[in-house]
C-alpha cells in the first residue's frame, strides 16, 4: 500500500499543513518578528525564517550584504514559500527606492520566487490608509534614513522619535510606553502614527493607539503581515478578523 495514501486520513489543516507561506528574511539580532508572526498569522499561513547579519552593528552597503542575502534567500527557497521577504525596515529604508529594488532582485535571482521588502509594504499601508503626514517613533539611533526614504515616496514626517537603543535592547520598551509616545507625539496636523522596526514590541499598541487617538497605526510587522495575507487572500480564505491589528488589517481585499 502506498504510505502517502495510507496516512492521508485528515484534511491538512488537521495534519498542520499550510495553505500558504511565507519566508522571513530577517536580521540576525532580532529575536521579535518570529513570535509575533507566528502569534498573529491567520491559520493556514505557515511562517519560515532565516537569519542575515543586515542591522545594527552589520549594517553596511549592499554589494558587501549581497551574498549574505542570497544564501538566506536560497535557504528559505527549500522550504518552497510562496513569498520572501528582506523583513528589516531600517536597512531595506536606507537603501533608498532604488536599492531597495535591487535588494528584491537579488532575492528573486537566488530564488526564482516572488519577493518584497518590508519598506515598499509599509508603505503600500501608509498610502492605503492616506497617511501623507505622519508621526514617526522607533527604537533607532537615527531616523534619518526611513524619513529620507518616505520624503522620497512623498510622505511627510511631522514629528520623529529616535530612542537610540541598542538592538537588545529594542525589546525592552512595553506597549504602553509605545502608546504613550504615540499620544504625546499626536496633533491635528498628523494623519496618524507610522511604528518602525521589526524588533519591537510596538504591534501590540496597534489597537491601543487608534482607539485613543482615533487614527490609524502601521507598524513595520504589522505591514508585511498584511502584504502577506492580501497576497495569499485566496489561499487562506476565510479570514477571521483581527482587530488587534488595526485599521490596516480591514483592507485586504
Amino acid at each position: 500500500m502506498n504510505v502517502i495514501s495510507k496516512m492521508d486520513t485528515g484534511s491538512s489543516a488537521q495534519l498542520g499543513i499550510p495553505r500558504a507561506r511565507v519566508g522571513l528574511i530577517i536580521p540576525s539580532v532580532n529575536t521579535f518578528s518570529e513570535p509575533q508572526f507566528n502569534h498573529f498569522a491567520p491559520a493556514g499561513l505557515g511562517i519560515h525564517v532565516a537569519r542575515a547579519r543586515v542591522a545594527g552593528s552589520w549594517k553596511r552597503p549592499l554589494p558587501e550584504m549581497a551574498d549574505e542575502i542570497a544564501t538566506s534567500a536560497k535557504l528559505l527557497s527549500d522550504c518552497h514559500p510562496d513569498l520572501i521577504v528582506f523583513h528589516c525596515t531600517d536597512t531595506s529604508m536606507t537603501q533608498g527606492p532604488q536599492g531597495e529594488g535591487k535588494i528584491l532582485d537579488i532575492v528573486r535571482e537566488a530564488t526564482g520566487i516572488e519577493a518584497m521588502a518590508t519598506s515598499r509594504l509599509v508603505l503600500e499601508a501608509l498610502q492605503l490608509l492616506g497617511m501623507r503626514k505622519v508621526v514617526l517613533l522607533t527604537p533607532y539611533k537615527s531616523n534619518k534614513p526611513v524619513i529620507d526614504y518616505l520624503n522620497a515616496s512623498g510622505i511627510t514626517v511631522l514629528r520623529d522619535v529616535a530612542l537610540a537603543l541598542e538592538p537588545k535592547d529594542f525589546g525592552k520598551v512595553t506597549p504602553a510606553q509605545w502608546a504613550e509616545l504615540a499620544a504625546k507625539n499626536d496633533g491635528p496636523d498628523a494623519d496618524g502614527i507610522f511604528l518602525s522596526c521589526t524588533n519591537t514590541t510596538q504591534i501590540e499598541a496597534i489597537a491601543d493607539i487608534e482607539r485613543t487617538l482615533g487614527k490609524p497605526v502601521v507598524n513595520s510587522n504589522q505591514a508585511v503581515l498584511w502584504g502577506c495575507v492580501k497576497r495569499l487572500r485566496t489561499r487562506l480564505a476565510p479570514l477571521a478578523p483581527m482587530p488587534e491589528l488595526g485599521r490596516l488589517m480591514g483592507h485586504l481585499n
